[in-house]
């Protein structure tokens, strides 16, 4: 009997290698034993960066009481949920299913055949907080099941047949405008107009609904759906949520005004809100975004870059304390900046009590645009003065979904702030990406660190890798990223596909996953699988005028169209809906280069561009353009219009 996880690759597995707890990782041998002692399974899943499992981990996992206890009558497994989200996503689903509240630790009871029965989140030592202390939950588990294997027995059965719904697509109507309109109204209805974001505590900002919400302001021309994703940009980028001194998005704030943020940072967050701020720019240029853009970028480069791709997280907790790294007192500031520091306080308060357990979070109260070289200076001898302390840890973990959403940001910033640099990082990233973790059958793994493949490739892996080659192909106008997307696709369809028009999360030789094997078309804070597909196909669509991929973008959409109701939280799959209808595909003859900068960098997210000489499809509308002249022609509803020989006309031209 042992602690199995030295040997593991995740970061967050190796913090607990040392625990007392007899870890086993995730596979066969923990439940074969379980089934040869006869004892439950205790799951625990978290992830590198999560301040409470960091606490659960310190107040039971390193008790030896309590580790005695989860060792004589339990099998104990450990699961990092960015390693294995397909794990997290079957046992989450199954403590929705019971009518609790999600979040990480999650804490689930199973059978030796991996079926749940019980599940919570975090657990004090001893009872509090109106929660039963840790070591309670143990031993009342453990007599259930010694004495009351009937009622386990219900309960798995409960729990099979809710996963097996929540798991099976209800094929409808493809989504239409009446069903965008009542759920851009409901979003609408949600927001938080003074202070930015949905409304109430904690905050996260839950882009894939402000993505929707995009799409429906070019399609609709509702002004209130820009007016929100300004104001959430504008929020967050001046709130204590914000690193203002290194750069980079917190995960979500505790409370209503973006002042004190969970301080972990994820790769994820960073790469969706940089495509926003690029999205916004090109809408209504702000220095504010450019600076929030440039330092982001920053930020990934200096601090996460790994493996030539990018690393997944950096913790929130340093020397044993939440937030230590990032907050200061009044009197370290004026220590540093001495006489800046009157200047600096006009913009940055700096209360002598703080503005969080006694400690400064900075946050900016002054309009971005003054004096911001003077505020610059006193940045960086700040950013200077915190590199001394401690850093937090960093998951240097590679994960193929989030550094594919980092690609396509890179894209879209590189095109929009004139940063050609970073599209070239962009495509240096793919590149590595299909080096160390692409294999033969034009699949691509979840997750490596070393050199070293963890996790097998999940369906997000595969929509993120094909969004983000298609997003190469349209920068570059280099085909290779159009082959590779449709390599990826293929090996995606032959996988990953559910026979019904849309697809499975893990694919069909995954042999440790729990039956049913999950849909997940819902978004979480990032895209899912699903979503993502379905706007591949609409993109494909439109780049290559094959009626086939219309026809599958279709088949996606309406694969969920008899939950038309619960499509609420499926914003992506929704702006699917209106890209596959809507888009306008610039095709750029002549070597234009100038105008398909202009249309790259283009606020309407339904903008698509090819070069001429890719159109060379029949199917295409574009077919027969000649490409001896410097012109663009806009393509909508496979017609194209007069060509646009100048940058200015072909702005006004893009406006729907």
């Amino acid at each position: 009997m042992k602690n199995r996880l030295k040997d593991a690759s995740s970061p967050y597995l190796l913090q607990h290698q040392d625990n007392p707890v007899h870890w086993h990782m995730w596979g066969e041998e923990a439940f074969a034993e379980a089934r040869a002692r006869n004892v439950p399974v205790l799951l625990s899943i978290g992830y590198a960066a999560c301040h409470w499992c960091h606490v659960m981990a310190h107040e039971s996992f390193e008790n030896p009481d309590v580790a005695a206890l989860m060792n004589e009558r339990f099998v104990s497994i450990k699961v990092d949920r960015e390693e294995r989200p397909d794990i997290d996503q079957t046992y989450m689903s199954a403590l929705h299913a019971m009518g609790e509240q999600g979040g990480w630790p999650l804490t689930m009871a199973l059978t030796p055949d991996g079926a749940p029965f019980w599940g919570g989140t975090y657990f004090p030592p001893a009872p509090r907080f109106g929660r039963p202390g840790f070591p309670q939950v143990l031993v009342a588990l453990s007599e259930a099941w010694k004495t009351d294997r009937a009622r386990i027995g219900r309960a798995v059965d409960g729990l099979k047949t809710a996963l097996a719904q929540a798991a099976a697509a209800r094929p409808g109507d493809p989504p239409g405008p009446d069903l965008l309109e009542a759920v851009r109204a409901v979003f609408l209805r949600s927001m938080d107009w003074d202070l930015g974001g949905l409304s109430g505590a904690p905050k996260f900002p839950n882009i894939p609904v402000f993505q929707f919400l995009w799409h429906e302001y070019f399609r609709g021309g509702d002004q209130a759906c820009a007016k929100a994703a300004h104001l959430l940009l504008e929020r967050m980028s001046q709130g204590g949520i914000y690193d203002h001194l290194g750069g980079g998005y917190a995960r979500y704030a505790t409370d209503e005004a973006w002042l004190v943020p969970h301080f972990e940072k994820m790769l994820y967050d960073n790469a969706l809100l940089l495509e926003m701020l690029a999205f916004a720019q090109a809408d209504r240029p702000s220095p504010l975004y450019e600076a929030r853009a440039r330092e982001t970028v920053e930020w990934l480069v200096r601090d996460m870059s790994a493996e030539g791709a990018f690393a997944a997280s950096e913790d929130a907790d340093s020397e044993g304390e939440e937030g230590r790294f990032y907050v200061w007192s009044r009197s370290e500031i004026l220590d540093v900046l001495g006489l800046r520091a009157e200047f600096f306080e006009h913009f940055y308060p700096l209360p002598a009590q703080g503005n969080w357990e006694g400690k400064i979070i900075l946050e900016r109260h002054a309009p971005f645009g003054v004096d911001e070289t003077r505020l610059g200076a006193c940045r960086d001898k700040l950013l200077a003065a915190r590199s001394q302390r401690v850093r937090p840890g960093r998951d240097d973990k590679i994960l193929a979904d989030w550094n594919a959403l980092t690609i396509a940001a890179l894209v879209k910033a590189g095109c929009v702030f004139g940063e050609p640099g970073w599209v070239a990082r962009a495509a240096d990233i793919f590149k590595a990406l299909l080096a160390h973790m692409g294999g033969e059958d034009g699949r691509v793994a979840h997750a490596m660190r070393g050199g070293k493949i963890s996790a097998a490739g999940l369906l997000e892996d595969q929509a993120g890798m094909i969004h983000a080659a298609l997003a190469l192909y349209q920068a570059t106008g280099d085909r290779d990223y159009l082959d590779r997307a449709e390599i990826i696709l293929a090996a995606t369809q032959a996988r990953f596909g559910d026979g019904g028009g849309a697809f499975f999360m893990s694919a069909d030789d995954a042999g440790d996953v729990y039956a049913p094997r999950a849909r997940g078309v819902q978004d979480g804070p990032a895209p899912s699988g699903i979503g993502m597909m379905a706007r591949n196909y609409a993109v494909l669509f439109h780049l290559t005028g094959q009626d086939a991929y219309r026809a599958k973008a279709e088949a996606v959409l309406a694969a969920f169209g008899g939950r038309a109701r619960a499509l609420t939280s499926s914003p992506v799959l929704l702006a699917a809906a209106d890209l596959l209808a809507n888009a306008a595909c610039v095709v750029v003859t002549g070597g234009a280069e100038d105008l398909a900068r202009v249309a790259l960098a283009a606020a309407d997210p339904a903008v698509l561009v090819l070069r001429g000489g890719a159109g060379g499809d029949p199917a295409h509308p574009a077919h027969g353009k000649p490409d001896d002249a410097r012109a663009a022609y806009i393509c909508r509803g496979n017609v194209c219009g007069l060509p646009v020989g100048d940058a200015e006309s072909l702005r006004r031209a893009l406006k729907r």
